[in-house]
């Protein structure tokens, strides 16, 4: 790593429980990611030691850094990186003007595992490539297939928006501090898909009655929908799918019967 060496970085700060912070120290993992970023605008959000930082820098064209904490933070600043532009906020928290998301060509990162659905959702609105280390059983509902028990929202939306593939396996032991979970590191390819506000909506309410037939589950998103019962019941009625159980329903399958819904109730999402 440029700058400080691991080990210095080791003695000068205390990884914080609370926050989750558990940083990569496997070098060939590390350099399986960065192997992405060749001559790419690379952005990584919490970049922790800076071991991952490191080496995107010798092979990116320019690497944005964002860390919260600010103690790594001044940590970080000690990398001779003269492509690194390393911000000290929070990512959630960047105005236009302190980074220009249409330059970026892809994120590379080692997720925080609180941040990973956040993130995941950021890269769909953005249709943004990206390379992450997240939570192995995070990964598994991601490229979970209908039918399955891991099958979710998060498989829907991650199916119809990305192609995803698993790189590798990469067991907690690779982490200091050893974190009680594995991970895996994947690759995202963005689909050229746009699904609308109300569309997202109505996926996920769906999705939250998934062991039910379709027309019960549309049945019981009345309360969070606005909509009287008997009202959505004539609709339900209309679907092609009503009797189908859910999460039997193929992501394509879902997003027609949300954008089907949404001509149909001709609602707006809050």
């Amino acid at each position: 790593m440029m700058g400080l060496c691991m080990q210095d970085l080791k003695i000068l700060y205390t990884p914080i429980k609370a926050l989750g912070q558990s940083f990569l120290i496997n070098e060939k993992i590390v350099k399986a990611e960065a192997a992405h970023s060749d001559g790419k605008i690379v952005l990584e959000i919490g970049p922790g030691y800076g071991i991952l930082t490191g080496e995107l820098c010798k092979k990116a064209k320019k690497v944005i850094a964002v860390e919260k904490d600010e103690n790594l933070y001044m940590l970080l600043k000690g990398m001779k990186c003269k492509n690194l532009n390393l911000i000290n906020k929070d990512f959630f928290k960047l105005s236009p003007d302190e980074i220009d998301i249409e330059s970026i060509d892809i994120m590379i990162a080692n997720i925080p595992y609180a941040l990973s659905s956040k993130i995941i959702e950021w890269l769909g609105e953005n249709g943004l490539e990206a390379v992450l280390c997240l939570q192995k059983e995070f990964v598994d509902r991601m490229i979970a297939d209908a039918g399955s028990k891991e099958y979710s929202r998060l498989s829907v939306m991650t199916s119809l928006l990305f192609s995803v593939t698993k790189i590798m396996d990469v067991p907690r032991g690779n982490f200091r501090p050893m974190p009680k979970v594995d991970s895996a590191l994947i690759y995202m390819k963005p689909k050229k898909v746009q699904i609308k506000e109300l569309e997202r909506k109505l996926i996920g309410l769906i999705m939250q009655h998934k062991k039910k037939t379709l027309r019960s589950a549309v049945l019981d998103c009345g309360r969070q929908l606005g909509i009287e019962k008997k009202a959505l019941a004539e609709v339900a009625d209309r679907l092609e799918l009503k009797e189908a159980r859910v999460f039997r329903l193929s992501p394509e399958e879902i997003l027609g019967i949300a954008e089907e819904l949404g001509r149909s109730l001709k609602i707006k999402a809050h």
